[in-house]
This record gives structure tokens, C-alpha cells and sequence, in this order.
């Protein structure tokens, strides 16, 4: 039986055409600035977001952490939404890489309205730490895979702006935003101080981020990648795959989340499984389900269908380059079988 995978969009596995690019790959070491593949990738993405310049790191947390060690100092402040990324999965690398307390703020599916943004940041004094960057994230995973529609992502960068607030986008998967909204990726990119995107989640490749900002952002996040030990040296090897993911998976983004709709659909006619298909905007899928969470996991693993729970009672289902339409009709004969017992 073959497994069916929805537990990330980090699963997937390099195609046949991204391995030969790789192991063609023109190399140097980038720690010296060398390696013309990064530099090219380097050179795309800043153009791709509408900023100035871009720096090719190991992950999508470090790509958020160097952000945060770039615009905020020790006993600084960020405001994120209260289900961010930074906050839930990063290991606590905000207190305790740069001494920086975050302020979660209420949201909806992961989106802040401009006000909420406004109210959070504190006066001068010195009993507060001082407000400094503003985090927002899109797609926003615990959201649903939500996407941040454009003109309330630009009120909510004004309102930080007129605070006196940095911006940062963690937009590891900014491009199925781009996809899902007809819009590009620099419609939000080209409006922050920084912005990070993942390569090894909807686009494909087996490792690899990127921040992109100001020159002078980017200039001391390298700085900062050396000091976390994010300096590779022949990296164009890895740059090779993110430049053919960058160049050939977007568009077909369309595809995942054509996928995670026809998943949802046919989930939400499961007995015990509840679905709101108008969270199903990007590649996401939560359901809610009457058995515990970890029990219907186990139920679904037996059916060689993986998914992680993000809750007692709720799993999350992710598609997926390696997911084909094939792939969801199959799966949910086994989940109706497997959840059935």
C-alpha cells in the first residue's frame, strides 16, 4: 500500500529535473560571497518581492530569527498574531536567541485588523520595553493556510508604520498566497522591511529559505547568519534546487490547492469528521472530528494515511507536490474505511 502523506508540505522529494540541476550545480563558497548560483537565487528573490536584496539561509526559523536579531535588541518587543510561527514553532528562539519579548495579539485565522496593532504598542517609559518590530505571517499556517488579502495587510503595515515599527513577513509560503489571490508576491513583500520565504515547503525543494529586505537589513543579516552558523560554503548545490523550484512549482501551487479543496469536500461528507470549507483557501485542510485526535491518527496510519493532530479533537491535512489528484481519492476511501471501525 502506498502511504499517502498529509502531514506537511516539507515531505516532498526532489523531482528527477531539480536532481540533475543540483548535481550540475556552478558552485564557489558563498561565506565569501563566491557561489554564483546563490548569488543568482539571491538576486531573483529580491526581485521577485520588490525589495533591494535577499540572503539564502538554511531555514525558514532562521530566516525569521536573523529578522528579529536585524530589527530588535534585548529587551525590545515584537507584536505577532497569537497563532504566528514564531511563537509556536521555534523552539522559544525569540527570548532566548536575542532577549526580545513577544506580544501575541488576537486575530482572526491568523489575520490582525490595524487597530489591535495600534493598541499594543506601548508608550515610552521606562517601566515598558520598547515596541519595536511588527511580525506577520501569510499564508498563516494555525490559520488555515489563510491568505492575508491585500489591502488590510497594507492597513496593518501603516498602522505599525506610524508607530513607529519595523516590518517583517514570515512568507514561507507566500507563493501559494501569490497563487490563491491572483496576486504577486511583492503585492505584501514590497511593503515590509523583510520577508522570508521557504523553498522546502509548497515549492519543493529539499532544503532552503531566503530572507530578502533593505540592502542594509540584508547586509547585517549576514552578519547574523555567520554568528548562527547559517554560512555555507559550495551552497549552490542547495541554491540550484530552490532556483528550479522558484522557476517551475509556483504556478502548479494551483494544483495543491485544487487538491486540498476536493479533500475538504469529500472529508466533510465522512460521518463523525466536520469540515468549514470556507477555511480551505490554500493548500490546508482541518478537520474536526468526534474521536480523539491521536486515536484517528493511529486509525489513519493503519491505512497508510499520514496526518498529524493539531488538537484533541482536530488533525490538519497538508497537500502537496508529492499528492496528486489520484492520491485524494484514494485517501479518502481510506479514511472513511479507517474511521468507520
Amino acid at each position: 500500500m502506498k502511504p499517502i502523506d498529509f502531514r506537511s508540505d516539507t515531505v516532498t522529494k526532489p523531482t528527477p529535473a531539480m536532481r540533475r540541476l543540483i548535481a550540475d550545480a556552478e558552485v564557489g563558497d558563498d561565506v565569501y560571497g563566491e557561489d554564483p548560483t546563490v548569488r543568482r537565487l539571491e538576486e531573483r528573490v529580491a526581485e521577485r518581492l520588490g525589495l533591494e536584496a535577499a540572503v539564502f539561509v538554511p531555514s525558514g526559523t532562521q530566516a525569521n530569527q536573523i529578522a528579529i536579531g536585524v530589527h530588535c535588541r534585548s529587551g525590545d518587543e515584537v507584536l505577532t498574531e497569537e497563532g504566528s510561527h514564531i511563537l509556536h514553532y521555534e523552539g522559544g528562539a525569540v527570548p532566548a536567541l536575542w532577549g526580545v519579548q513577544p506580544a501575541p495579539l488576537p486575530g482572526e485565522r491568523g489575520i490582525l485588523k490595524p487597530e489591535t496593532v495600534a493598541a499594543a504598542v506601548r508608550e515610552e517609559n521606562i517601566h515598558n520595553p520598547r515596541t519595536r518590530l511588527l511580525s506577520l505571517e501569510n499564508t498563516h499556517n494555525r490559520g488555515g493556510g489563510t491568505v492575508w488579502p491585500v489591502d488590510r495587510f497594507r492597513a496593518v503595515v501603516e498602522a505599525g508604520r506610524k508607530a513607529g515599527l519595523a516590518v517583517h513577513l514570515d512568507g514561507a509560503r507566500l507563493f501559494n498566497a501569490q497563487v490563491a489571490a491572483g496576486k504577486p508576491a511583492s503585492a505584501w513583500a514590497s511593503l515590509t522591511d523583510s520577508t522570508a520565504v521557504c523553498f522546502s515547503k509548497g515549492l519543493g525543494a529539499p532544503v532552503g529559505s531566503a530572507l530578502a529586505g533593505k540592502a542594509d537589513v540584508i547586509r547585517e543579516a549576514r552578519r547574523l547568519r555567520k554568528r548562527l552558523g547559517g554560512g555555507m560554503r559550495q551552497a549552490g548545490i542547495l541554491a540550484a534546487a530552490a532556483l528550479y523550484a522558484l522557476e517551475h512549482h509556483v504556478e502548479r501551487l494551483a494544483e495543491d490547492h485544487a487538491n486540498a479543496r476536493r479533500l475538504a469536500e469529500g472529508l466533510a461528507q465522512v460521518p463523525g469528521v466536520k469540515v468549514d470549507l470556507s477555511r480551505v483557501e490554500t493548500n490546508m485542510v482541518f478537520a474536526d472530528l468526534v474521536r480523539p485526535a491521536a486515536e484517528a491518527s493511529a486509525l489513519l496510519l493503519k491505512q497508510g494515511v499520514l496526518a498529524n493532530p493539531t488538537g484533541p479533537h482536530s488533525i490538519r491535512l497538508v497537500c502537496h507536490l508529492d499528492v496528486s489528484k489520484a492520491d485524494i481519492d484514494d485517501a479518502l476511501a481510506r479514511i472513511r474505511q479507517a474511521l468507520a471501525s
